[in-house]
């Protein structure tokens, strides 16, 4: 009778407190999940010590290691790099940015904080190259621009190059980057270069940020895998040795000396894919989504499961040591409980609270069931009788039942609230229980169809590391005008499984586990598909795992130290003021020199946040304005705002913006499109200030930009032709004057690629037709232009631009600020409507959490709804604060388009009641930071606070106004609402008359 081959795996993970190892047999049948060792060791500061004790521990339980086909780790090495910014372990690096004309406002490193950029920062080049977003060529690259670099390069002793190009992540059959890292390489023999596109997807600043990082680990990183490999081959293991990534995994230990990045999130995801195979082996539990709580001795991750098993993904964008990445990671959010978090009594009120702080891995010498003097989480289960087997229960018999009845009610409504939070929809689902601190959980928990604990679920995050799988990915904009959707998809599906073969996975054990269609806005007949196919290992080892494993084991041992010198880049010199305390910003005072307002790195930071908020779910995000705002300032460039009043008599202001794709213009970045010269191509002289398009969004600050010191010289008026964010051109109160109907104040217009292509339209049928045409023309010039309009002479600006809207941003953005370090998050209603105007003029219609929501791209516009019900008093995270959250009763539905529409209640007993409507501005912020919610950051399970402040009198004193502006603006669906004034207008003050100080 023949045996079954034994199918091992070892997998290890690295914790905060403790590094965990499992053998665990993989083979088919009834052995398949059985853990055949396990061991739990304290993490070590030499991280790999830790590991291989761990792993030694392990080997000591079984009789023979030759069965073990692979070991999985699971590391902080890398990660901790970064966190405690060793100039050991990193690496400066060079940038080599292939963009053409594009990008030049926010070179490499401009979002870095101030000394990791001082820490990595290198050379930067921006050269010729780069794609549009169909994929055709911006520029070719020209090889004598890169040869020079290289020349730079080497003269400053750089170890590592990243290569960048725009939309690197569609070209597929350019390949410019690869073209460029190939003459890096000749021009430098042995030098390190990582290509954007291996490391993360669409979004240029957020994929050059990851590759960055990248990049400057990479010699600390060929060190750390060949240790791995030699702790192996010391305790006599002759299998291949595995790191797992992200996304849950394998990268070979030549992948992850290229791709360290890979591993930052590892711990958190294979904790969730441990409990997914955990729960696999039980019976009666199919594949389902599910939330899992992993509690530890400090902290706890939530994260949500999918039923393929692995974990749901971040936002696009999300952020590390203070750097903005899009990478693959796991979706988690962390809290302070853990079985060391310390309990508290307070003797007045009695109340009990639970952490944040901890005692962590000191709980075994300072734990009261350990002999020690503080009372932790652990001590009340045990004295509540649910852990009888940890520590000594006499040492916890004189805690109270208050105080236990207290700690547990406390430790079920943070779990509950943040349980909510994490998940996608209302319905009741499942938690799976792991981490050695899951005896703090309740087994009934609210909004949760039941609580389970597995077998070995204290060692899940090993578990996940052993069973850690092979993927492939592909992420790319396809054309689907001519093919149906479901085909391309399916193409691209069968790429991504094709990738994971070629990567070493079987070739029958191989699926789909991730596969998104996104439509791209203010454009048809294309898609943004991102697919990803994973499957178990072969066994055998993928070409690419080894073939660069000598060249490894080469530079490891060669190299020292690279001298650290003071970047070549000055952008760094110029530190914002500190705004450390609510003091610091009450007492800060803008610049005002006679009446001009000269803007600061504090100024912008709460003028982007204001626009965001202006922009009432669309507009797009300033995050990118801003930060090449920022760099501007930073490199003693002035920008310079001022009041109407200043205006000269027979002045002519110009108008404009940005017109296009938000995904376009998160790629291919500002470049030369609003350049002054626009004008002067109408035969118009150069205007004698500016004025924004709209305030809300990214277009609130672009005119500052071209208005600067470095292009210009042109001051910007404090006002705007909205007052807010609108998603079409004609929605403009410059408009709302133009009784003809045709458009004649917005004419002659000009949009601009920024690469040559430049438009010109005169004259229109309808005012509508101006968006529609040159929105058309955008398309066919890459999805993303600079539009500027006709200069408006001085007279007419009094009568139609909203005036001191910069004003009013600046002011909701101190207002956030002020929140934030008041710790007074729970009143961030009452503050913004003070900054606002106060409650005549602004209120919050409501708080609460989003239940629902839906949307859909529609000719171009992303439209959709969200429901927002009120919290009940269990549900409210911020009731220990001094200032409870107002209550709400019901919920509240926006419908959006682009921005949101209107506001309508419906109480508890199904009256409807309509609270606010365009053109009166409808904000949504995530109550718990204060920040604005663009339309598509809405996600079930977010607290948020609902504002309404009232429309600029430009809008609602007459029916043109209210035409353009209110709902009837926005198609037949909305004709049948009325509007109703939110209340009563009040003109923002002008920060230049509150600064000014007499002149």
């Amino acid at each position: 009778m023949s045996s079954v081959q034994s199918f091992l795996r070892l997998g290890v993970d690295v914790g905060g407190t403790n590094t965990d190892a499992v053998l665990l047999d993989l083979s088919e049948g009834s052995r398949r999940g059985q853990v055949l060792a396990s061991a739990k060791h304290p993490t070590t500061a030499d991280v790999t010590l830790g590991i291989q004790n761990a792993i030694q521990s392990v080997l000591t339980q079984v009789q023979t290691t030759s069965d073990i086909q692979a070991v999985c780790i699971g590391t902080t090495h890398f990660v901790n790099a970064l966190v405690e910014r060793d100039p050991r372990r990193l690496d400066r690096v060079a940038v080599i940015r292939l963009c053409g004309p594009f990008t030049h406002g926010t070179p490499p490193f401009v979002g870095f904080p101030h000394e990791l950029r001082h820490l990595l920062e290198g050379p930067h080049f921006l050269l010729s190259g780069g794609l549009q977003i169909d994929g055709s060529e911006i520029a070719p690259v020209i090889a004598a621009q890169v040869e020079d670099a290289c020349d730079q390069i080497k003269r400053q002793g750089i170890h590592a190059v990243v290569v960048s190009s725009v939309f690197a992540p569609i070209d597929f059959e350019i390949q410019q980057e690869e073209t460029v890292a190939a003459i890096v390489r000749k021009h430098i023999p042995g030098m390190d270069v990582v290509c954007s596109k291996d490391v993360a997807a669409i979004g240029l600043l957020e994929r050059e940020n990851a590759s960055i990082l990248n990049a400057a680990l990479l010699r600390y990183a060929k060190k750390t895998v060949i240790g791995f490999e030699k702790a192996a081959q010391a305790l006599e293991l002759k299998c291949p040795v595995f790191i797992t990534s992200n996304d849950g995994t394998l990268l070979s230990c030549a992948q992850a000396a290229r791709l360290p990045i890979r591993t930052f999130s590892s711990g958190p995801t294979n904790s969730m894919r441990g409990a997914a195979f955990l729960a696999s082996l039980e019976s009666g539990i199919s594949k389902q989504s599910a939330l899992v709580v992993d509690i530890g001795g400090t902290t706890t991750d939530i994260g949500m499961l999918l039923p393929s098993g692995f974990p749901r993904q971040a936002a696009a964008h999300h952020e590390f040591c203070g750097v903005l990445l899009n990478f693959s990671m796991p979706h988690v959010t962390s809290i302070g409980l853990g079985g060391g978090s310390i309990i508290r009594e307070d003797l007045i009120t009695k109340k009990v609270t639970v952490g944040p702080d901890s005692v962590g891995h000191r709980i075994t010498s300072e734990s009261l069931v350990f002999g020690g003097s503080t009372l932790t989480a652990t001590d009340v289960i045990v004295a509540a009788g649910h852990a009888s087997n940890i520590g000594d229960k006499s040492l916890v018999a004189e805690v109270g039942p208050s105080i236990i009845e207290g700690a547990q009610s406390a430790i079920k409504k943070m779990l509950q609230n943040y349980l909510d939070i994490m998940k996608t929809s209302s319905q009741d689902i499942p938690v799976y229980l792991v981490g050695g601190g899951s005896i703090l959980a309740p087994d009934f928990l609210a909004g949760i169809s039941q609580v389970h604990r597995f077998p070995h679920f204290d060692v899940a995050n090993a578990v996940g590391a052993a069973i850690a799988q092979i993927s492939g990915i592909v992420d790319s904009f396809e054309d689907t005008s001519t093919t149906p959707i479901a085909q391309v998809r399916a193409d691209v599906e069968a790429k991504a499984i094709a990738r994971a073969i070629a990567s070493g996975a079987d070739p029958h054990r191989v699926a789909v586990v991730e596969s998104e269609v996104i439509p791209i806005a203010y454009t048809t007949g294309r898609c943004r598909f991102y697919v990803k196919a994973a499957g178990d290992w072969s066994g055998v080892a993928s070409p690419t795992w080894t073939e660069t494993d000598d060249l490894l084991r080469m530079e490891a041992s060669t190299g020292e130290a690279v001298p650290r010198s003071q970047s070549v880049t000055s952008a760094t010199a110029v530190a914002a003021p500190a705004m450390r305390t609510a003091s610091d910003i009450l007492e800060y005072e803008p610049k005002i020199e006679g009446r001009e307002w000269l803007l600061s790195e504090v100024d912008l930071e709460w003028i982007a946040d204001g626009c965001y908020v202006l922009g009432c779910g669309g507009g797009g995000s300033p995050l990118h304005t801003f930060l090449e705002l920022r760099e501007l300032v930073r490199s003693g460039e002035t920008i310079r705002v001022i009041d109407f009043s200043s205006v000269s008599s027979n002045a002519r202001v110009g108008w404009g913006g940005g017109m296009g794709s938000p995904e376009v213009s998160s790629e291919r970045l500002l470049g030369n499109e609003l350049a002054a010269e626009l004008w002067s191509l109408m035969g118009i002289l150069k205007p004698e200030a500016l004025c924004a398009l709209e305030i809300g969004g990214a277009n609130g600050m672009i005119n500052m930009i071209l208005g600067s010191t470095k292009y210009s010289d042109i001051p910007c008026i404090d006002g705007d032709f909205m007052g807010r964010a609108y998603p079409t051109w004609h929605q403009t109160t410059a408009n709302v004057y133009d009784v003809s109907g045709k458009g004649v104040k917005m004419l002659p217009s000009v949009i601009s690629s920024g690469d040559g292509n430049i438009m010109t339209m005169t004259k229109a049928k309808r005012d509508i037709d101006v968006d529609a045409l040159l929105r058309a023309a955008c398309v066919e010039m890459g999805t993303h232009v600079g539009m500027a309009s006709c200069p408006l002479n001085v007279d007419y600006v009094d009568i139609a631009m909203i005036k001191n809207t910069v004003s009013l941003s600046w002011r909701i953005g101190r207002a956030i600020a002020l929140a934030r370090k008041q710790s007074s998050l729970s009143r961030i209603g009452s503050i913004l409507v003070d900054a606002v105007g106060g409650s005549r003029s602004a209120k919050v219609l409501f708080m609460g959490k989003i239940t629902d929501v839906r949307r859909r791209v529609y000719k171009g516009h992303t439209i959709g709804e969200i429901v927002i019900n009120a919290l009940s008093l269990d549900d409210d995270v911020d009731d220990d604060l001094d200032h409870p959250m107002e209550r709400f009763i019901g919920k509240i539905t926006i419908p959006f388009k682009n921005e949101n529409l209107y506001a309508e209640h419906t109480a508890d007993d199904g009256r409807t009641t309509m609270v606010a409507t365009v053109p009166d501005l409808i904000a949504v912020l995530d109550a718990q930071n204060g920040a604005a919610l663009g339309t598509p950051q809405y996600k079930y399970g977010l607290r948020v606070l609902v504002l309404g402040i009232t429309a600029a009198p430009q809008w609602t004193e007459t029916e043109r106004g209210i035409a353009l502006g209110g709902p009837s603006g926005f198609g037949y669906v909305f004709t049948h609402i009325p509007y109703e004034p939110l209340g009563q207008y009040t003109q923002p003050r002008s920060v230049i008359e509150e600064y000014a100080h007499n002149g």
